[in-house]
């Protein structure tokens, strides 16, 4: 009986090893397919313009940004981009304390992520005040000015900076720094210089790495001045 059933153990084992190697390639196309046809939630704007009161704490009423740029402006960065830094910021894989409150499941489904970051990519604003209308009340001027992000010119060589972004910089975001329609790659001119510099620094240390390639190193033997001079161009770009 023994004899028997060591003889049997090394044909079936060729059978059992094909059903589990078939049953995982079906599992994982079953998963993969699952992950590409998964519904994308609908987008409510209303919702979104809820949402966005709570941002508005640090990001300002119009996702300008706030606190002399400390805090971004998120106005018109790609939908794609922001969902995937919130979720960065869910994961903690991009580390952010002020956000941590905020970017989770509980305050902040991923159903409503899609809202919010729609209504604010919406969201579009100038880089020159206009003129204002006459008998403007000084509350009207006041929204309107909300509304207008004019970055102050940064001391630097601006040719050199335009040289460096053109070399590194270019590819991803842009010809003219302001990002690409539809994409995960958000605009440089029109940020605020104070906060582009702590996220380049941040890329120099390591603590953030970029988004499409974890092992760039782009800032690596970026000196002060060269950071200074890409800074420099940036500041007057969005103005071009």
């Amino acid at each position: 009986m023994v004899t028997q059933y060591r003889s049997f153990y090394p044909r079936i084992l060729p059978i059992i090893l094909l059903f589990v190697v078939s049953f995982c390639a079906v599992f994982a196309v079953a998963q993969e397919v699952q992950l590409e046809t998964k519904e994308i939630p609908e987008v409510d704007m209303e919702l979104g313009a809820e949402i966005n009161e709570t941002c508005a704490g640090c990001h300002g009423e119009y996702a300008e940004g706030g606190k002399d740029g400390e805090y971004p402006r998120l106005a018109g960065l790609p939908a794609e981009y922001m969902r995937k830094q919130i979720h960065l910021f869910k994961t903690s894989k991009r580390l952010n304390i002020p956000m941590k409150p905020y970017a989770n499941d509980r305050e902040l489904p991923e159903e409503h992520v899609y809202s919010v970051t729609a209504y604010i990519e919406a969201i579009q604003l100038k880089n020159i005040m206009p003129e204002f209308e006459e008998g403007l009340s000084a509350y009207d001027k006041l929204v309107i000015a909300k509304q207008v992000i004019n970055i102050a010119k940064v001391e630097g060589d601006i040719q050199v900076g335009e040289n460096l972004y053109n070399k590194d910089c270019k590819i991803c975001h842009g010809k003219d720094g302001k990002g690409k329609t539809n994409s995960e790659t958000p605009r440089l001119t029109g940020q605020y210089t104070k906060y582009l510099l702590k996220q380049i620094k941040a890329y120099k240390r390591k603590e953030r790495h970029h988004d499409y390639d974890p092992d760039d190193d782009t800032f690596a033997n970026y000196t002060d001045q060269k950071i200074q001079n890409l800074l420099a161009y940036l500041s007057v770009a969005d103005d071009q």
